[in-house]
């Protein structure tokens, strides 16, 4: 399945949208502001006479599912949550949806008055000179691996006086992902394809995807060489070629659409059956709520996953 760029944009949109996201591998926060005085507002909060002045004087809005989630674990309010289908944290009920995370409702999140807006890398292309127009002090956070999200959650335990709270979630993933990556030891390495399928379409997964890092972490050797990006458009002999053990398929987007777009490519599409995975029946479909397209606090739950399945036989 070849793609043109245009359509290949337009796949990358879709995959947001849905509330999803792979960082950018180049910093793990990186601050955004169109004046001195704005990098100031953003960056200095003063939380060292009163733990718990953050909670009520704080005007932060997150923009994503996972960073919502990670405010939640580091006890810490916000003023405005991003608008998606998935279930977002008790604690957060009832606040303003401020949009989706690439096109937020800006004249609601202006209206809030926020002193952070917290983000992804991977959006600053669609987000950055929206906020920088409008003064809109913004952080952008690098979720594209399990690293940049301990990196992530220890940059926002130390600008918002939860140190502890960070250093305690880190080190809780830490040890789970140990225990868990403990289990291949000594365990043959299987060839992985990972595609991400949105609806109409499917982009492939490398090493530099969160995905690819977790099937890195899980002893897989991934089936795609590319660097530099996390995703590409490769057609169907090409993915042959590359002889891989095991093909894993992440939907997004509208997951029961995207697998039946999948069964029906797989079937209808005759060079699948000439696949080493497919004729030793090594195709899996991963579940969206653990496979996102950036790292979140389901990590060692997917790893566990991942491990059981590149092992399984």
């Amino acid at each position: 399945m070849k793609h043109k760029l245009s359509f290949f944009l337009m796949i990358v949109l879709l995959i947001v949208l849905a509330g999803c996201g792979a960082g950018d591998k180049s910093t793990a926060a990186k601050k955004q502001s169109s004046t001195d005085s704005q990098q100031e507002n953003s960056e200095v909060v003063d939380a060292t006479e009163n733990e718990n002045l953050l909670e009520t004087d704080g005007q932060i809005i997150s923009t994503t599912v996972a960073i919502t989630e990670i405010m939640d674990q580091l006890e810490l309010e916000l003023i405005g949550i991003p608008t998606t289908y998935k279930g977002l944290p008790e604690r957060y009920e009832g606040l303003p949806e401020v949009g989706l995370a690439m096109d937020p409702d800006m004249e609601l999140i202006k209206s809030l008055k926020p002193t952070d807006v917290l983000t992804v890398t991977t959006l600053t292309s669609y987000v950055e000179e929206t906020f920088t127009k409008t003064d809109t002090p913004a952080t952008y956070l690098d979720f594209g691996s399990v690293e940049g999200m301990y990196e992530g959650i220890q940059y926002l335990g130390e600008k918002y006086n939860r140190e502890e709270h960070a250093e305690k979630m880190v080190k809780a993933f830490e040890e789970k992902l140990s225990v868990i990556e403990a289990k291949i030891d000594g365990q043959e390495s299987p060839k992985v394809l990972i595609l991400l399928g949105v609806p109409g379409s499917y982009l492939v997964a490398t090493e530099e995807s969160y995905v690819g890092d977790l099937v890195r972490r899980a002893g897989g050797i991934n089936a795609m060489t590319e660097t530099g990006v996390e995703y590409i458009s490769a057609n169907t002999e090409k993915l042959q070629q590359a002889d891989a053990d095991i093909i894993l398929r992440m939907a997004h987007g509208m997951p029961k659409e995207v697998v039946e777009m999948f069964d029906k490519e797989f079937k209808q599409n005759t060079i699948w059956k000439h696949f080493k995975a497919v004729q030793n029946d090594r195709v899996y479909d991963l579940e969206e709520e653990l496979f996102g397209t950036t790292a979140n606090l389901a990590a060692a739950e997917a790893l566990e996953v991942l491990v059981e399945i590149l092992y399984s036989e």
